[in-house]
């Protein structure tokens, strides 16, 4: 089945995907700024575990860090407590008295156009960002417009009187913001809102702010659905291979990634543009970012299933079962790689150290190894069993004692359907340990049955036997000469052993039954022929009135031995070349009307 696109354009899934997408950005906000300082704390304490840090007195406006600074800033501006904002910024005396002043026009630059990096890239840690090559003592964290000119606003590490860091606004950015700063036009969101949403306020904001947030994501939503399915309109029109797959799945596994991230960027851009309030902004900082990440990992969770079904179609069309079973290991392994990176990248979004939570690992490493045991076990057992390749999907096999055909190789177990139609799973550390019989492989199939006849049997009879036996081999047009032969193997208590050992040019078990059928309904021919029998594990007692054998079938197997001998056509204890040529294919199968001639 391939996937293709229908030209017309369907709304039913926008609203539950818009509702999706508005609730995951409004769930950061209704976090209070407090929760989030509980929750950095935590964090804080949680790595001071694993991790040395100096002894310095706790600074209570939590300016250790670049992000401690950036918050605290943030939260108060919000507050409205400008004299507390101003021991953000690294002021020298002259700038002292102007220090609300400069907080104050700070929050209105950053309100009209400028920007503040998410709280989840800035670098939470004592020395800052080392890797932004910028120097040990200064970390990038924004950007303002101040008179019609852009510049980047950094954090500059100081010390305080316990050798300490404190980071701080740098002294660089202090000096770029204006003294007086000249009329901003009013923003756009005050404009459009009633005065009384705009006058009255909700976390140091207007609460018409929060309000134009929702009516911008789901502005942003819309434009983004738009521009999306416009795109994918012109391409199925102008592009025919945007209908053939696998370019149909490429297309449709990126149509959500790219609509909800152009929407995110969309939120971003009108929210700044609208001049909404910093402090709104950066309630969402940090969701945005899990947005954009969880993105990143839908897209690569849909191109994994494109690809995947796309070499599992051509797998199935090419009958390659080896490639099938290995396209299906590596699907579900590169999932479950997606969730793990997921789950890494969320978790140092919300800022836990996971290098920390990695190493603290090996504290409990052995506890873990203990109680995975199994569990990994069985993950090398199933590399072990893709990798070597000993079954495929769809093999008929032979593991330990149980009998059946392969359904699935799991990551963790694979699954056999029997004979009795009953499903047994077999952990795959198990199942790479045990003895693996595969009949799927075979080319040809064995027959082997070992024939007693009567102990009373004349060596020329046996003879005979040998002949008529391995001549039905040689004729047989489903039988390999090359490894036809009849030998007499043994003299057992009851009766003389001859071992047929031949195989059978098949590969399917039920011709091969049939096959079998018919030879062994042609050796009994031979058998009651040569006057002889099968022997019984019995005892015969022969009295005085007993016939015995059959005196005149006795007698003409031995002629014909004797002419054998006479003619120096005794094919014993070899066919020559020349005779099974002249043998092959000489009996017609399948026999006529059931009988064997």
């Amino acid at each position: 089945m391939f996937i293709s696109f229908k030209p017309s354009i369907q709304l039913k899934p926008i609203p539950v995907l818009a509702i999706i997408f508005i609730l995951s950005l409004f769930l950061l906000a209704l976090l209070p700024t407090s929760g989030q300082a509980q929750l950095t704390a935590l964090k804080k304490e949680a790595s001071t575990d694993t991790v040395a840090v100096p002894d310095w007195p706790v600074d209570t406006l939590g300016r250790r860090t670049p992000r401690g600074t950036v918050q605290g800033f943030i939260q108060a501006i919000a507050d409205e407590n400008y004299s507390k904002a101003a021991y953000y910024l690294h002021l020298d005396r002259k700038q002292r008295k102007q220090g609300e002043q400069l907080a104050h026009t700070l929050q209105r630059l950053l309100d009209h156009g400028g920007k503040i990096v998410p709280y989840s890239l800035i670098s939470d840690a004592y020395t800052g960002r080392t890797d932004d090559n910028l120097g040990p003592d200064l970390d990038r964290v924004g950007s303002a417009t101040a008179n019609g000119e852009t510049f980047d606003l950094f954090l500059e590490k100081t010390e305080d009187k316990a050798g300490g860091p404190i980071w701080l606004f740098s002294a660089q950015t202090v000096q770029r913001i204006p003294e007086e700063m000249e009329q901003t036009p009013t923003p756009l969101a005050d404009k459009i809102m009633p005065a009384v949403v705009v006058k009255n306020k909700w976390g140091g904001v207007p609460i018409g702010h929060w309000f134009a947030m929702l009516l911008i994501a789901l502005l942003s939503y819309a434009l983004a659905w738009s521009v999306v399915r416009a795109v994918q309109f012109i391409l199925q029109v102008s592009w025919r291979r945007a209908k053939e797959e696998p370019i149909a799945g490429v297309i449709k596994a990126f149509t959500l990634p790219v609509q909800l991230y152009l929407a995110l960027w969309l939120f971003f851009q009108l929210s700044q543009r609208a001049g909404i309030s910093i402090i709104v902004r950066q309630k969402f900082s940090v969701l945005t970012v899990i947005i954009g990440l969880a993105v990143f990992l839908l897209l690569l969770w849909r191109l994994v299933d494109v690809f995947g079904r796309f070499l599992e179609r051509r797998m199935i069309r090419h009958q390659h079962q080896a490639g099938l079973s290995a396209v299906l290991f590596l699907r579900r392994g590169a999932k479950i790689a997606v969730i793990v990176l997921g789950v890494i990248g969320v978790l140092s979004t919300l800022g836990f150290d996971v290098t920390t939570g990695l190493a603290a690992l090996g504290v409990g490493g052995l506890a873990l190894a203990l109680g995975a045991q199994k569990t990994v076990e069985n993950f090398v057992g199933s590399v072990t069993l893709i990798a070597d390749q000993p079954i495929r999907v769809g093999d008929f096999c032979k593991v330990g004692d149980t009998v059946g055909t392969v359904e699935t190789i799991g990551m963790r177990s694979t699954r056999i359907r029997t004979n009795d139609r009953t499903v047994v799973t077999i952990p795959n550390g198990d199942f790479s340990s045990q003895r693996i019989e595969n009949y799927a492989h075979r080319d040809r199939i064995w027959f082997h049955p070992t024939f007693g006849v009567r102990c009373d049997t004349s060596p020329n009879q046996l003879r005979y036997l040998l002949v008529e036996l391995q001549t039905i081999l040689y004729s047989h047009p489903k039988i390999d000469p090359a490894s036809a032969r009849v030998r007499l193997v043994g003299i057992g208590e009851y009766s003389y052993n001859l071992e047929v050992f031949s195989y059978v040019l098949t590969s399917d078990f039920n011709q091969f039954l049939e096959i079998q059928e018919d030879l062994l309904l042609r050796m009994m021919d031979v058998v009651e022929a040569s006057g002889s029998g099968f022997a019984f594990p019995s005892q015969t007692v022969y009295l005085g009135k007993d016939t015995g054998k059959s005196e005149e079938k006795t007698q003409a197997a031995e002629q014909k031995v004797k002419e054998w001998g006479n003619a120096h056509d005794l094919p014993l204890p070899k066919f020559s070349d020349d005779r099974i040529q002249s043998l092959r294919n000489s009996i017609p199968y399948p026999p006529e009307n059931g009988k064997s001639k």
